[in-house]
């Protein structure tokens, strides 16, 4: 793969794909920090470790998603396969 932008849109993929599963785990830990919490003692302790991971998990998810789609829609219109065009 010679074309800059598509080695440009490879990395893309791939730090989209990144920061998916580091934001699902994010939110994957902040369930089981939430159930251990609720079966044992709720604290302050427990109460800000959730803040943090789904904070993190929202801020690194986001983009990974936005970055997708993009990719997607840019390997879409490469193809010819436009869902925006509405004219025919």
């Amino acid at each position: 793969m010679n074309d800059p932008i598509l080695v440009r849109r490879a990395r893309l993929a791939q730090f989209a794909h990144l920061g998916q599963r580091l934001g699902y785990l994010a939110y994957g830990v902040a369930i089981l920090v939430f159930a251990a919490g609720m079966a044992t003692s709720f604290n302050d302790v427990v109460a800000n470790t959730l803040v943090v991971l789904l904070v993190v998990g929202s801020s690194v998810l986001a983009p990974a998603i936005v970055i997708h789609y993009a990719v997607r829609a840019a390997v879409d219109e490469e193809r010819g396969e436009t869902l925006g065009d509405l004219d025919g």
